[in-house]
C-alpha cells in the first residue's frame, strides 16, 4: 500500500506490504502459497504427489490478496481485490487491522473492487451469487453509511437486487457497474468464467483464476437494468455486439433515457492480453511487444430507452440530441443498441476513467480523465470532453503513469476546477518516480514529488482529505 501525505508545504513518501494470509503464508514458506489471479500456487515440496492430491478436496482456497484498491465504509477504510475477502487498514500507519469475509453476511461469493459511494457514505456493489433454483446470479449488496450507534456498517450489509445470469454454470468476469440516480445497470460481458475449471484450478495440473476464462461471443452483450428503491429488475431484453469491458465511466438518466458510458473493446482477445500483461507473465520488453498487437479500447455511449412500445419495432427509440447512439426493437422485443464512440485511435487509447465523482457522479457530465494507451502502454494522462470529444494530454519521454485521481479546488465552481493526482514510474531509466500534480483544467504541471526507490505501477486508490 502506498501513500503521499501532503503536510506544511511538504510531501512524505509511505509504503508497507498489508499483511494477509496471502502474504504472510508466502513469506514464511518462501513460496506462493494460495494461487492467485495470475500465479498458481507452487506445491509443497514435503508433500509427494499424492498427499498434494488429497489436500485438492478440502475445498477451494481463495485469495485475501488485497492489491486492486481502497476505499471507505462507515469511518473505516477498506483495501480489497475482487474475492469475498477484504482487508481493514489504518491510513495514517497503513498497517493492517483485520480481514473481513464477506460471505459471513451475505449472499456473494465475492465484490468489485469498483462500488459506488453516495454522499451519506452509502455503498454499493455488485458480485455473483448462487441464486434461485441453484442457478448463477449476480447480487447488488448495500452498505449503510456511519451509524449512529458506532456499530459496524457490514454488519447491516444487504442484498438490494438479484440479477439473473445468462448462463447457468459460467457467469460474465464483473469488474464494475454502473449506478445513476434511480437505477443500477450492469453489462453482461461474453467474457466467462468456466466454473468446472474454476473448481478444479487448484488440482495437481497447477492453474490459476485467468485459466478459467473463456469466451462466448455469440452471447453478444445484456445490458441489465433495476430501480435503487425499491430494489428491482426490470425484466426487458437490452442487447448489443460482443464487447470486453472493465471499467465504467458514468451513468445517468436524461429525458427517460439511460445513459451509459464505458471503456470497451471488441472481442475477448484485449481482455485476455490486458489481464496476461497486467499480471506480469511477460518482461518489460515482452509486455511491449504484445501491447503492438492488441486491439485498443475505446469510449463509449450506449443509451437505453426506458419509455418502450411495441408498435416501434424496427424504429430508433434514442431521441435524445446530443447523441448518435442508438436503440432499436427487434421482432422477438429485443432492444438492440449501437453506441456512440466517444474517444478511440489508431495508436492512443482511454482506460483507468475517473471524473469529478463527488459531483457529478450519476449525473449528466461534461469531463473524463484516463491513462492514455500507446498499444496498451499507458504513457499520457488525457482528459475528454464526453460532449465535444475534445482532449487534452499531458505527456513526457520514458514516464508511465497511473491512474489520475481527480480532487475537486475546495470553493470550485466550474466541473473541472481541481487538479489531478498520478504516479509516474519509469523502468528501465535512472530517473526516479514520481507523484505528478497537473491543473485538470489545461493538463498543465503544479508540481511533482520525487521518490528516490523503485515503485511499482498501480492500479487503483483514492485521495482522502
Amino acid at each position: 500500500m502506498h501513500k503521499f501525505d501532503f503536510k506544511n508545504g511538504q510531501v512524505t513518501y509511505y509504503r508497507k506490504f498489508i499483511k494477509t494470509d496471502a502474504y504472510v503464508r508466502a513469506m514464511t514458506e518462501k513460496r506462493v502459497v494460495i494461487t492467485e489471479f495470475g500465479t498458481f500456487a507452487y506445491p509443497d515440496p514435503c508433500k509427494n504427489i499424492f498427499s498434494r492430491f488429497f489436500s485438492y478436496f478440502k475445498g477451494v482456497e481463495v485469495t485475501d490478496n488485497c492489491l486492486v484498491n481502497v476505499f471507505p465504509i462507515g469511518e473505516d477504510f477498506y483495501a480489497v481485490t475482487e474475492t469475498n475477502f477484504i482487508t481493514k487498514v489504518n491510513t495514517d500507519t497503513l498497517e493492517t487491522l483485520k480481514k473481513v469475509d464477506i460471505c459471513n453476511y451475505v449472499n456473494i461469493n465475492g465484490m468489485t473492487a469498483h462500488p459506488h459511494i453516495e454522499r451519506d457514505g452509502t455503498v454499493y456493489n455488485i458480485g455473483n451469487c448462487m441464486g434461485k433454483g441453484a442457478s448463477l446470479a449476480y447480487n447488488i449488496v448495500k452498505i449503510p453509511p456511519t451509524q449512529k450507534d458506532k456499530s459496524d456498517p457490514i454488519e447491516k450489509i444487504k442484498v438490494v437486487v438479484q440479477i439473473p445470469s445468462a448462463e447457468r454454470f459460467k457467469p460474465s468476469y464483473v469488474h464494475s457497474f454502473g449506478m445513476s440516480g434511480n437505477y443500477f445497470v450492469f453489462v453482461e460481458t461474453p467474457v466467462k468464467i468456466n466454473l468446472l475449471k474454476f473448481l478444479s484450478a487448484w488440482s495437481v495440473r497447477g492453474s490459476n483464476y485467468m485459466d478459467c476464462f473463456e469466451s462466448n461471443e455469440n452471447q453478444g452483450t445484456l445490458f441489465h437494468i433495476a430501480t435503487k428503491e425499491p430494489g428491482e429488475y426490470i425484466d426487458r431484453k437490452y442487447k448489443g455486439a460482443a464487447i470486453g469491458m472493465f471499467h465504467h465511466i458514468n451513468t445517468y438518466e436524461d429525458d427517460g433515457f439511460i445513459v451509459v458510458d464505458l471503456c470497451g473493446w471488441k472481442g475477448f482477445e484485449f481482455v485476455y492480453n490486458y489481464l496476461w500483461m497486467a499480471n506480469m507473465r511477460a518482461n518489460w520488453d515482452e509486455v511491449k511487444k504484445a501491447a503492438m498487437m492488441a486491439p485498443q479500447p475505446e469510449v463509449r455511449r450506449y443509451v437505453i430507452p426506458l419509455d418502450i412500445h411495441k408498435e416501434e419495432q424496427g424504429k430508433n427509440l434514442v431521441s435524445l440530441p446530443y447523441t448518435t447512439a442508438t436503440a432499436t426493437m427487434h421482432a422477438d422485443g429485443t432492444i438492440w443498441l449501437e453506441p456512440e464512440v466517444l474517444f478511440s485511435g489508431p495508436r492512443q487509447a482511454f482506460e483507468f476513467p475517473q471524473i469529478n465523482y463527488k459531483k457529478y457522479g450519476g449525473k449528466n457530465y461534461t469531463y473524463a480523465y484516463g491513462l492514455g494507451l500507446n498499444h496498451f502502454i499507458p504513457d499520457r494522462i488525457c482528459k475528454l470532453n464526453v460532449k465535444t470529444k475534445e482532449t487534452w494530454v499531458w505527456q513526457e519521454p520514458d514516464s508511465y503513469p497511473s491512474e489520475p485521481l481527480f480532487v475537486q479546488t475546495p470553493d470550485g465552481i466550474d466541473e473541472d476546477d481541481g487538479v489531478l493526482l498520478t504516479i509516474v514510474v519509469a523502468p528501465g531509466t535512472q530517473r526516479p518516480g514520481f507523484l505528478l500534480i497537473l491543473n485538470a483544467k489545461d493538463m498543465s504541471e503544479i508540481a511533482r514529488a520525487e521518490v528516490e526507490c523503485t515503485m511499482p505501477v498501480t492500479f487503483h486508490g483514492m485521495y482522502k482529505p
